[in-house]
């Protein structure tokens, strides 16, 4: 197993952009809490097809101005070179150094990508635009992206991204901290070198995390299945079974070298904030 110690131990916060006042102050609240940690920055989600574009920018502008800096998703499909140039633009102008560039999905409907297929042609053109202005992070998928053909062409996609100019990753989550350490080392065998952060999920209710793992392509593992599933309706059992297997999942990475943690929140902010009070931070 190798070790990623070389990079300091940071953590982030994702959320998404608030659909009603309701959720906007629900989130107010969130980052208040969260902010408390000191963490990197705040990462803000880009709906799919740049659905949430507007609310997006809005709540990252939001974000930094409280002081913690922001990082905006960027989508490249539906996306063209004019509006992206825009948006980058306008997050410089107002301070934003911090970009999640990601290929994105394609919506309902939606037949054609735009003029990015994939995320290293966006990782390219925010460099040609921008020069090293932006610190972009990309994702990664220890455990094979849903639909790629298989692990080698995975992982070939995923290193053109890191080719074409990204400064760190942040992978989906996942709850088998082998396939992390795995991908780790094949990434040090094959010369990258920037920090792989692993994405973390807090656990929360069994339905809706069966429904976002079955959609991204992260394992259950069995037995964590069959003992979520033997709680039933028992919330309680299912937040307490969930706190304490994603504890030691974190607890182990970070003991593995991983460069720290970016936590999944779900705009929520007591469950990431248990499993940090575990960990001691």
């Amino acid at each position: 197993m190798q070790s990623q110690k070389k990079h300091p131990q940071l953590f982030s916060f994702e959320f998404y952009p608030p659909k009603t006042e309701e959720g906007a102050v629900n989130l107010q609240q969130v980052h208040s809490k969260l902010a408390e940690l000191n963490p990197d920055f705040f990462s803000v989600t880009f709906g799919a097809g740049g659905s949430t574009r507007d609310k997006t920018f809005d709540t990252v502008i939001d974000i930094q101005a409280k002081g913690i800096a922001a990082a905006p998703h960027l989508s490249c499909v539906a996306s063209t070179k004019d509006n992206i140039r825009t948006i980058l633009k306008n997050y410089q102008d107002n301070g934003i150094a911090k970009i999640v560039a990601l290929r994105g999905d394609l919506p309902s409907g939606m037949l054609s990508a735009g003029e990015f297929r994939y995320a290293n042609e966006l990782v390219e053109f925010i460099r040609q635009e921008t020069g090293d202005y932006f610190q972009i992070h990309v994702a990664a998928y220890p455990e094979v992206h849903p639909q790629s053909v298989n692990a080698t062409d995975d992982f070939k996609n995923f290193k053109r991204k890191v080719d074409a100019g990204a400064n760190a990753v942040i992978t989906q989550y996942f709850y088998n901290a082998e396939a992390y350490f795995y991908f780790v080392d094949n990434c040090e065998k094959n010369g990258i070198t920037i920090p792989i952060v692993p994405g973390i999920m807090p656990i929360t209710q069994y339905a809706q995390l069966f429904r976002f793992s079955e959609m991204c392509g992260a394992d259950i593992p069995r037995w964590m299945r069959k003992r979520l599933e033997s709680f039933g309706d028992d919330r309680e059992s299912v937040q307490a079974f969930g706190l304490d297997v994603v504890s030691h999942l974190c607890q182990r990475l970070l003991d593995g070298g991983a460069p720290g943690l970016h936590f999944y929140t779900m705009n929520q902010a007591a469950p990431t904030l248990a499993i940090l009070e575990n960990l001691k931070f």
